[in-house]
C-alpha cells in the first residue's frame, strides 16, 4: 500500500531536472492557499461599459460587468461556487471585484499562483459541490480537497511556465477561428444583395454583367417542408446504434453537431418514414433557444429521421442549391427574415407556412448560385479545420496536465456513499 501512495504522488511525465527531485506531497487545499468568498454586488453597482476607473466584476459565472470599487489587486485564482460554471477557475490580474459567487484564493508562502491555477483546473472541483435545487461549494469542503504538491518551486514554475505556452498558442488559434468566422460574416453580407436591392456588393468578375438577382419564396422551390416527432417514450426508445435521429442539438450554426446524436430501431424508423433524412436536405431548427440555426444533411445522417423540432427542407436542386439556402438561412438577413416570424422578438417556434413564405435572394443562373455556395463553403472546410486544430491543442494540454500533476485520494473521480466524491475521509 505505502508503494502504491508514493507511485500516485509522482507524476508519470516529469522534466528531466526534477526526476530524483522524490515524491509531491500531498497537503490539503486549504495548507496551500487561504480562500475568500467576495462580497454581494448589486445590479445598481454593475456598469455596461468600462471606463478607466472601472473594474471587472467577477461572479461564480464569470465576467458579470464592471464597477467603480474593488477589493482585490493582484494575481488570484478564482472559484465560482454556484450557478452553471460551479468549480469553474480563472485566473485573474490587476484590480478587479468579486462577487458572493466567487472564491478568491490567495496563495501561501512557496506556492506560485499560476500552478495552484492549474492544479484547481485538474482537480474538477464542481465534483464537491453539495445542495439539490441549487448545488454549491462551500469554502469548509473546498479546504478539505486534496491535492499534491511538488516540493521545489521552481518545478511548480516549469510546469505553470509549460502549461501558459500552450495557453498562449489555444490563445493564437482561437484568434486565427474567430478571424476566419468574422471574414465569412462580412463576405456572406457582401455576396447576397442587401434587403431592398437586387445586386451584391461583392460579384465574381464572371457574372459582374449578368441579370440581376431575384426574390423568390421558397415553399414554390421545395418538394418538402416538414418536421418528425419524438418516439413515444422519450429518450428511453434511444439506441447506441441504429438509424440516426437527429435532434435540434445536433444542428449549428452551418454544421452538422453529431458527438451526441442519438439512434432509434428499425421499428421506430419505418413508422416515421415521412421524416427520412436524404443527402442535401436543408435541416432547420424551429423551436426553443436554438431557432434558426440550420445545416445540410451528408451521409452520416442519411436515413435517419429528424424530431419535431427539427424541419426538413428539401428543395428542387435544379432551382435552389441546398448549400446557398443554408448559408442564406444562416446570414444575417436570413435571420432577420427568422425573427420577423417571432411575436415579440421571444423566438418561440417556426410553423411550416412561415418557412413556406421566407423570400430568398436568388442569382440568376445556377452556376452562380454554385460559385457563391462553393465560395462559403471553402471558408467554412477551413473553419472546420481550424476548429479541430484548436480541440487538438486543448485536448493535448488537458492530457498534458494530467500527466504533469500525480493523482492523491478524492481527484481521481472516485465517489464515496452516496455517489459524491469523499472529500479528507468525508462526504462532500
Amino acid at each position: 500500500m505505502r508503494e502504491q501512495r508514493k507511485q500516485a504522488l509522482l507524476p508519470k511525465l516529469r522534466f528531466p531536472e526534477f526526476r530524483e527531485a522524490g515524491e509531491w506531497e500531498e497537503k490539503l487545499l486549504g495548507a496551500v492557499c487561504d480562500m475568500q468568498a467576495g462580497k454581494f454586488v448589486s445590479a445598481s453597482e454593475i456598469l455596461d461599459k468600462p471606463a478607466k476607473e472601472h473594474y471587472p466584476c467577477f461572479g461564480g459565472n464569470g465576467l458579470r460587468g464592471y464597477t467603480k470599487s474593488f477589493n482585490q489587486s493582484g494575481r488570484y485564482s478564482l472559484i465560482g461556487r454556484q450557478g452553471a460554471l460551479c468549480g469553474n477557475v480563472n485566473l485573474v490580474e490587476g484590480n478587479f471585484y468579486a462577487t458572493e459567487h466567487a472564491v478568491v484564493t490567495t496563495t501561501k508562502l512557496g506556492i506560485r499562483t499560476d500552478w495552484l491555477f492549474y492544479n484547481l483546473c485538474l482537480l474538477n472541483l464542481n465534483r464537491f459541490a453539495t445542495g439539490q435545487a441549487q448545488p454549491g461549494l462551500s469554502i469548509d469542503v473546498l479546504e478539505k480537497v486534496n491535492c499534491a504538491v511538488p516540493k521545489d518551486e521552481k518545478e511548480q514554475q516549469k510546469i505553470a511556465d509549460c502549461l501558459s505556452s500552450i495557453d498562449e498558442l489555444v490563445t493564437l488559434e482561437t484568434q486565427k477561428l474567430d478571424t476566419l468566422k468574422t471574414h465569412k460574416k462580412g463576405l456572406m453580407q457582401q455576396l447576397f444583395p442587401a434587403e431592398g436591392e437586387t445586386l451584391p456588393k461583392l460579384r465574381f468578375p464572371e457574372f459582374r454583367d449578368a441579370r440581376k438577382w431575384e426574390e423568390r419564396e421558397l415553399g414554390p422551390l421545395t418538394t418538402k417542408v416538414g418536421s418528425g416527432i419524438t418516439p413515444m417514450g422519450g429518450d428511453k426508445n434511444y439506441k447506441t446504434k441504429g438509424r440516426p435521429f437527429v435532434r435540434s442539438q445536433n444542428v449549428g450554426w452551418g454544421e452538422l453537431i453529431l458527438n451526441d446524436v442519438a439512434f432509434i430501431d428499425e421499428e421506430t424508423h419505418q413508422s416515421f418514414d415521412s421524416t427520412e433524412i436524404k443527402v442535401s436536405d436543408v435541416l432547420l431548427n424551429i423551436t426553443g433557444a436554438s431557432i434558426g440555426r440550420s445545416a445540410v444533411a451528408d451521409s452520416r445522417i442519411a436515413g435517419g429521421n429528424v424530431n419535431q423540432h427539427v424541419c426538413i427542407i428539401r428543395v428542387k436542386q435544379d432551382k435552389l442549391s441546398p448549400t446557398l439556402l443554408n448559408h442564406f438561412l444562416i446570414s444575417e438577413r436570413g435571420q432577420k427574415q427568422i425573427d420577423s416570424f417571432q411575436a415579440g422578438g421571444n423566438r418561440q417556434g417556426l410553423n411550416f407556412a412561415q418557412i413556406w413564405s421566407f423570400v430568398v435572394p436568388l442569382p440568376p443562373t445556377e452556376h452562380e448560385q454554385r460559385r457563391v455556395a462553393d465560395c462559403l463553403t471553402s471558408l467554412d472546410e477551413l473553419i472546420t479545420a481550424q476548429t479541430q486544430k484548436l480541440a487538438a491543442l486543448k485536448a493535448h494540454k488537458k492530457g498534458l496536465m494530467q500527466q504533469l500533476f500525480p493523482s492523491v485520494g478524492g481527484v481521481d473521480g472516485e465517489a464515496g456513499r452516496g455517489g459524491r466524491p469523499v472529500v479528507d475521509g468525508a462526504q462532500g
